[in-house]
């Protein structure tokens, strides 16, 4: 388990915590974790979501185990600085879904004395990172990266397998969209989509033409 640092008031700065993983990893579980205990400590606490991100609820951050807390959802990431300026801790959920001006965001926050605590998938449904959370990771003091657990091998998962073919880069969706797998699993899977999608011609065909060819 993490053990969080607290704010002190005699150092200026702050500093960048981000908490990263494939869906259902428990990223957000452990985001609303950190905010909560904050609030306990009385601390001035302000949560951003994506304004895109409305598959719980229009204005609360919510995990997939129901856990939930009260959130601002903007549509761009430069919104964030404005509304988080007089806070001690800032939470950001989805970080992949913003801009890439969250990382200046984040950076400015925790310039001037903020603890900005961040969560995100590291990956994209092709095994790509996503979005601004690589530069997100390099720049904070403190990354966890959190697993799902593999649902065809039980082991430890860190990709998120889309099962549908869509081919959008954002896809909001939950188990009936997605799934956790494990790095044999995702790539044999993988594998077989590509396998599905080849081109196979009929053998007597391929004879046909190569008799022509030869004539």
């Amino acid at each position: 388990m993490f053990l969080e640092n607290t704010v002190n008031h005699k150092e200026q700065f702050g500093w960048i915590e981000v908490i990263c993983g494939s869906m259902f990893s428990g990223k957000t579980e452990e985001l609303i974790r950190r905010l909560k205990r904050a609030q306990f400590a009385k601390q001035k606490v302000e949560i951003f979501k994506p304004a895109i991100d409305v598959r719980y609820d229009d204005e609360m951050v919510v995990s997939h185990d129901a856990n939930e807390i009260r959130s601002t959802p903007v549509p761009a990431a430069a919104n964030i600085r404005i509304l988080a300026d007089t806070c001690d801790v800032v939470g950001i959920d989805e970080a992949q879904f913003f801009d890439d001006e969250i990382v200046a965001v984040c950076n400015d926050l925790a310039n001037k004395g903020i603890r900005v605590i961040v969560a995100g998938l590291d990956m994209d449904f092709k095994g790509n990172p996503f979005g601004p959370m690589p530069a997100l990771m390099a720049t904070a003091e403190y990354v966890t990266k959190v697993h799902a657990v593999c649902t065809r091998t039980g082991n430890l998962a860190q990709y998120s397998y889309r099962k549908s073919r869509k081919d959008d880069l954002v896809l909001l969706g939950e188990t009936e969209e997605y799934e956790p797998l494990s790095r044999a699993a995702y790539y044999k899977a993988m594998l077989k989509e590509k396998v599905k999608d080849m081109e196979v011609k009929d053998p007597k065909e391929i004879s046909k033409n190569s008799e022509k060819t030869n004539e």
